[in-house]
């Protein structure tokens, strides 16, 4: 068994998980700091403020990119399983 297989497995599964997760953390990202900045800006330093915005966020998020996330996921367990006869030979 050649070391390139290895890393080259560790190495997609580095991009798809890089892949599945940023289009959710992003936007809670971006949806905690302009929570942040307006809390700074009012001086209102209430923590349901921060929390519930992001949460609808995410909720969206998941909504909209499930589909893209599940597929992408789906796709990479496949090809990891399809690759199993060739470890074993």
């Amino acid at each position: 068994m050649d070391a390139d297989y290895f890393l080259t497995v560790a190495n997609q599964t580095m991009w798809v998980l890089a892949l599945a997760a940023a289009p959710i953390l992003i936007p809670a990202l971006l949806a905690g700091l302009i929570t942040g900045m307006v809390q700074a800006a009012t001086s209102i330093n209430e923590q349901t403020l921060s929390f519930v915005p992001k949460l609808i966020v995410v909720g969206v998020s998941i909504l909209v990119f499930g589909s893209l996330i599940l597929g992408l996921l789906t796709d990479f367990t496949i090809g990891i399983f399809e690759r199993i006869p060739d470890l074993v030979r």
